[in-house]
């Protein structure tokens, strides 16, 4: 055999090894990269000390990323801890002052009957009672934005949610002489849900629509079953609005123009969608001015 035959299969021999040497790396590289995210999926990842004489730039790159990934989660989780401390303190220290001066609001109110100071004493305890629920609504929903608190879906019937939603709005109703319509159909109809926060999230909406219509106005509630979803109707015959004002009414303290004689904070509607949405539901609104509004309410049917 010929020096030429002899060095061509070497060349060859070698170029076959190196071939395998690589594909050997590269798999094994897979292999690595595949057990770091397996490892991240579980919880499980710990950043180790990176060999700068690798090949694999791609694993470093890929090491590095990760490492500051499970950092950046462990700030967020730090983050939310301290907004949770927060949201405590900030709760746990104003309830009780608000609590005194509402106590003494009445108080004051009763000793005060007839006199000239009646009417600022029951200021006092109207706005102080709009300060109490101002902060238990911004409580409520940093701690839904954060995360602190989840809703926690489940079958729950639709009738019996929304006859507590009527209970709790209804004294407000009579107040105002508004017809409150709701008839409970024979045919059950369930839907996934927070049973405790949808109800939150109606009766926000049910409190607008009693809010914003006229003395001697009309509320109706209807439910309706869909093949996926389940619909929650809240009508109302108030001032309504334009189309183009609809998407701004979900806003964090929104106020429209029509809303500025009432009582409010602006924090109902927004916290509404919040829950809604949260379930895997939304919330579609119509309205046009001097027509009033419907508010419909879509969450998962129960199957």
């Amino acid at each position: 055999m010929s020096v030429i035959h002899i060095l061509s299969i070497s060349i060859i021999a070698a170029l076959l090894a190196g071939v395998f040497y690589l594909r050997h790396r590269q798999k094994r590289l897979l292999q690595r990269l595949g057990k770091m995210l397996e490892d991240v999926g579980n919880g499980r990842f710990q950043p180790q000390l990176i060999d700068e004489s690798m090949i694999s730039s791609i694993e470093n790159s890929m090491k590095r990323f990760l490492a500051d990934s499970i950092l950046s989660e462990e700030n967020l989780q730090e983050q939310k801890g301290r907004i949770q401390t927060l949201i405590s303190d900030i709760s746990h220290q104003t309830v009780t002052p608000l609590s005194n001066i509402m106590i003494y609001s009445q108080l004051l109110e009763e000793e005060l009957a007839g006199t000239a100071q009646e009417e600022k004493v029951q200021a006092i305890g109207r706005q102080a009672e709009k300060l109490d629920f101002l902060l238990k609504s911004l409580v409520k929903t940093s701690r839904l934005e954060t995360g602190i608190i989840k809703t926690q879906s489940k079958e729950n019937d639709l009738w019996e949610l929304m006859e507590s939603v009527c209970e709790q709005g209804r004294q407000k109703a009579v107040d105002k002489d508004i017809d409150l319509v709701f008839e409970r159909g024979e045919n059950s109809l369930t839907a996934l849900c927070d049973f405790k926060w949808t109800r939150e999230a109606c009766f926000n909406i049910l409190d607008n629509a009693i809010k914003y219509t006229a003395r001697g106005g009309r509320v109706e509630i209807s439910l309706t079953a869909y093949q996926l979803f389940a619909r929650i109707d809240i009508k109302d015959d108030g001032f309504g609005m334009e189309e183009e004002e609809i998407p701004k009414i979900f806003g964090r303290f929104y106020r429209s123009r029509q809303a500025a004689e009432q009582e409010g904070v602006g924090l109902g509607l927004y916290l509404a969608r919040e829950i809604i949405e949260s379930e895997g539901g939304y919330i579609k609104v119509t309205s046009k001015p001097g027509q009033g509004s419907c508010f419909s309410v879509f969450l998962p049917e129960y199957k």
